[in-house]
């Protein structure tokens, strides 16, 4: 091509994705939290994840938003990570659906004329309305930009030689083919949109600047390409979403491996079974081919969904002793095996947050625990998965042990939660407690029963960690009055600053706290055991609150 045409073809680039982008960030703001409703509601199979994420694609037309909408709801624990994979390989296949709007609007039909009429239409609305109007103005815009990028991209392509010369990138060659591929991914890492660059490969095609053959190896690569911004979307999250973007992934470059195998198949029986369809419709056939292969991966693999999800969890494998690794999705119809799992998981939670408070007050770690120990957001997302677990066994007719084993499991993990909270507050107040002479004996009491009490709920014996975690909650809570009199007595006669007071009297409070919800925590998880073992209702030591 030459220069003008190049810088056109540019212009048009730059046009489509302009109008991408703005019209998928409208149709999210009117999505709003129906995107979050409907991936949370089709979950529970992953055939309903991979319809509702192909639907959710189709509609807000970026498969990145659908991505880094369920990293973010398994960042958050809203969703499990198994849960999450359906709605991957669905978003897959509704990412081909710009590729068929394109085909049938944007090359078979000339709506440039209609474009510049729907974008003032719709920059009125947007500057003139309010709320949703505004958004359906902004979209209208978007769409019509879009559409223009696309008809000038045809009329730099339209008569301008060859955009990739078959000399360089032979799609009929097996490294050609590669080269391709490898192009077609960096395209799509550079303009974040698969869109884009599956809309200049038609338009290429339609223009006869590149052929089938090329066309299929570059589509192959882009669709690898999509999964950067999930890759990106999981930097420094937690384990449980890291493993959705490396399963997005495996599974495209699985599916792109398939594809590209079965392209010069695709291209041998095309041409003999329907050259004259291909000739006439080349943009159909690369369409079909985009599609076809996208859903022949989710037909192959979603059947084995729990396996790959195992698969994704060796190859990042969690800490030792990780809290919810091992809960069933959804879980177990057999609903005593359910609550020992959310039990064990629960207990797994309280040994990180154990290490995490003894490692706070000062204790000397091992490089060994340093390994196992998880980070608070891990924990935090695994907390949030119990307690999603527990609620789908809540929906169930349960008989009243399992009843009251459900009832204590959950007081123990509000417990949990909310010492999660307290740690999430270590590095100031355990700092003020290290520092502080007057406080150094009640750090060196919780110190100790930490030592004493990890074993004990490693073995799980509840009975024995309820009564010393709850004596010594009761031991620092007769000292808490002393010592904030004592600190009020130094600021009175001058000996302390009131900031540094202030700072005394949290850390004095973070202490009780600590202790209390330890000791209500294992109470709670005793009378669970009790309950599970015997079907007696057991009264704990400690309030239920």
């Amino acid at each position: 091509m030459g220069g003008g045409a190049t810088v056109n073809a540019l212009a048009g680039l730059g046009l489509f994705l302009m109008g991408m982008t703005v019209m998928s960030e409208s149709l999210r703001t009117l999505a709003g939290s129906r995107l979050r409703a409907w991936l949370l509601r089709f979950t529970r199979t992953p055939w309903s994840g991979a319809l509702i994420g192909a639907a959710t694609t189709a509609a807000l037309q970026s498969s990145s938003a659908t991505t880094v909408a369920t990293v973010g709801f398994v960042q958050a624990g809203l969703i499990s990570f198994p849960s999450s994979l359906g709605i991957i390989f669905g978003a897959n296949v509704g990412s081909t659906g710009l590729g068929w709007l394109v085909a049938l609007l944007g090359l078979k039909l000339d709506l440039a004329g209609l474009m510049p009429p729907m974008i003032a239409i719709g920059a009125c609305l947007r500057l003139l309305g309010r709320g949703r109007l505004a958004q359906i103005g902004f979209a209208l815009a978007g769409f019509g930009v879009l559409f223009l990028g696309i008809g000038t991209l045809q009329e730099a392509m339209a008569g301008h030689g060859v955009l990739l010369q078959p000399e360089r990138f032979d799609g009929a060659s097996l490294s050609g083919r590669f080269q391709l591929v490898l192009l077609g991914l960096l395209t799509t890492v550079i303009t974040q949109s698969s869109g884009a660059g599956v809309a200049t490969a038609l338009t290429a095609l339609t223009a006869g600047a590149i052929d089938l053959a090329q066309a299929g190896a570059l589509v192959i690569g882009m669709d690898v390409g999509t999964t950067i911004t999930a890759q990106i979307a999981a930097l420094g999250a937690n384990l449980s979403a890291r493993r959705t973007a490396a399963a997005h992934l495996v599974f495209n470059l699985a599916t792109a491996g398939l594809a590209f195998v079965l392209l010069p198949a695709y291209l041998t029986l095309g041409q003999r079974w329907l050259a004259g369809a291909i000739a006439a419709d080349p943009e159909f056939a690369l369409t079909a081919f985009h599609t076809g292969f996208n859903l022949l991966g989710v037909a192959l693999l979603l059947p084995f969904t729990q396996s790959f999800a195992h698969m994704i969890q060796a190859l990042l494998p969690a800490p030792d002793g990780r809290a919810a690794d091992d809960l069933d999705e959804p879980p177990s119809a057999d609903t005593g095996r359910a609550l020992d799992l959310a039990q064990t998981a629960q207990q797994r939670g309280l040994l990180e947050l154990m290490r995490h408070l003894r490692q706070a007050l000062g204790a000397p770690a091992s490089n060994d625990q340093r390994r196992r120990a998880a980070g608070l957001e891990d924990l935090e997302a695994d907390l949030a998965r119990i307690e999603q677990f527990l609620d789908q066994i809540h929906l169930r007719r349960l008989d009243e042990p399992e009843a009251q084993q459900l009832l204590h499991l959950l007081h123990s993990l509000d417990h949990l939660q909310r010492l999660h909270e307290r740690c999430e507050e270590e590095p100031e107040r355990a700092s003020t407690v290290r520092q502080s002479s007057a406080l150094q004996r009640e750090r060196q009491d919780l110190l100790a029963a930490l030592e004493q009490l990890e074993p004990l709920v490693e073995a799980q014996q509840w009975g024995e960690v309820a009564r010393r975690s709850q004596a010594t909650g009761r031991s620092l809570h007769r000292r808490v009055k002393p010592l904030r009199q004592g600190v009020m007595a130094e600021v009175a006669s001058g000996g302390v600053e009131v900031e540094l007071a202030s700072q005394r009297l949290e850390a004095i409070r973070w202490l009780r706290r600590v202790s209390q919800h330890l000791g209500r925590i294992s109470g709670h998880l005793e009378a669970a055991a009790l309950a599970r073992g015997s079907g007696d209702l057991p009264c704990p030591t400690m309030s239920p609150g």
